[in-house]
């Protein structure tokens, strides 16, 4: 994790003293589990979670016997055994470290689901504030680069929020998807302890029981997830392009907000650069390449082995704590943009009504010219257009060819820009529900 990426609330999900607490209650839960169920002395049990409740793990000792044992579970248990006392030997009682790892990993991507959730919720809120700001300025909607026919700058947010709608929900299922509890023992056949000490340790955890395991939980789950996270973050990537498109010089139709005292070049003061969505594009790219690792951890040899283990200490803080990050800073992205809508109508404006193109075709088909004919009086009058060489409407106006099938103010009418727009209601209610 990179503190320059990171926000206090999801790294918090991934410290050492938040891992070991979720070991803790864990194992306690399995104690209360086992006593209820006549294994281990309930006063045992009492006396686990008096002592570890409030207790303050030591990370640095657990660090240091983790030197000498080579093993993190053994460390732990050694050291919640020098805060519980001579019950602690009924703690782990026919668990394996799995038990303890895995469904701590699961409860560690439950949380940060949520919060990723909860960035999103507060994206599409701000997708939608502006949509409906600007559901009627018009801009110029392009193909390939180039323009195209007009659009409506909402509509350009309104997709977006639709595709973040999409997320979420897929989000939504990801988190489903690994929030299972393993408490099976070695190789996951329950032979020293109950099931019933897994299915009440997950429901205490917030979990479901996992249908079967090995000694682990099966791997495909965190591949799901991580893929999930990917493709969120090339939505991401994706609108971050679109307002870097958008603030090229050239085009200047939107751009980030600008600060007071804000810098943009060390060397060219003039400079108001898109850093923020450039810095969204590279964070994408990282998220995504987590992705890969999790689908290569789904084949295990076996009942297990730890290959998985050491990819999962890094992708699943550094995932989670990139998105969130990223997530958080498209919405400010959002919520603080720039628009210029007088730069846009500059725009659509710009290639003399050749955007009305498809209008002239389409209008010369209705009044009997062949689509192969009307495709090439159209063209004939654009390309000279395109080299600046007149406006588009005179010069089809002026085309005998033309005016034969349609009359001047016929094609003038072709021109209108409102008739692109009369559907923008209808889109805005399957989007939000509301026009």
């Amino acid at each position: 994790m990179i503190p320059r990426y990171s926000r206090p609330e999801m790294t918090a999900i991934w410290s050492p003293e938040t891992r070991f607490r979720i070991w803790f209650e864990i194992e306690a839960h399995a104690t209360t589990a086992l006593a209820e169920l006549g294994i281990v002395p309930k006063e045992a049990a009492e006396t686990v979670w008096e002592k570890g409740r409030d207790a303050v793990f030591d990370v640095a000792r657990i660090d240091e016997i983790e030197r000498v044992t080579k093993h993190d579970v053994i460390a732990f248990l050694t050291h919640l055994a020098e805060i519980v006392g001579p019950e602690a030997r009924f703690v782990h009682q026919g668990m394996t470290s799995s038990d303890v790892l895995d469904t701590c990993l699961n409860v560690q991507l439950v949380r940060a689901a949520d919060l990723l959730i909860a960035d999103i919720d507060g994206l599409l809120a701000a997708l939608k504030r502006r949509a409906f700001e600007h559901k009627l300025t018009p801009t110029i909607g392009r193909s390939h680069g180039i323009h195209a026919e007009p659009v409506t700058f909402g509509l350009k947010l309104a997709q977006a929020h639709a595709e973040f709608e999409r997320a979420r929900a897929r989000l939504v299922a990801a988190r489903a998807e690994v929030a299972t509890c393993a408490i099976s023992g070695a190789v996951g056949t329950f032979a020293n302890i109950d099931p019933r000490v897994e299915e009440y340790v997950a429901e205490k955890m917030g979990l479901t029981p996992e249908p079967v395991s090995t000694q682990v939980i099966p791997r495909d789950r965190h591949a799901m997830f991580f893929a999930v996270l990917g493709v969120v973050a090339s939505s991401v990537e994706r609108l971050a392009i679109e307002v870097r498109h958008l603030q090229r010089t050239e085009v200047l139709e939107a751009e980030e907000y600008f600060s007071e005292g804000q810098k943009g070049s060390s060397a060219m003061p003039h400079k108001r650069n898109p850093v923020l969505t450039e810095n969204l594009t590279g964070l994408a790219r990282m998220v995504r390449s987590y992705a890969l690792p999790a689908m290569e951890n789904v084949a295990l040899w076996h009942e297990r082995d730890i290959s998985h283990s050491s990819v999962e200490r890094m992708i699943g803080p550094d995932a989670t704590v990139t998105l969130d990050f990223a997530l958080a800073r498209l919405t400010g992205v959002i919520d603080k943009l720039l628009v210029y809508p007088e730069q846009m109508q500059r725009n659509l404006d710009r290639l003399g009504g050749l955007v009305h193109s498809q209008r002239v075709l389409l209008a010369l088909t209705q009044a009997g010219v062949s689509r192969e004919d009307a495709y090439r009086l159209v063209q004939r009058n654009a390309m000279p257009v395109w080299r600046g060489e007149g406006d588009f409407l005179t010069l089809l106006q002026a085309d005998q060819e033309v005016t034969a099938a349609l009359k001047p103010e016929a094609i003038a009418a072709c021109f209108d820009l409102g008739y692109h727009l009369k559907h923008v209601d209808t889109i805005f209610r399957r989007v939000f529900g509301t026009a």
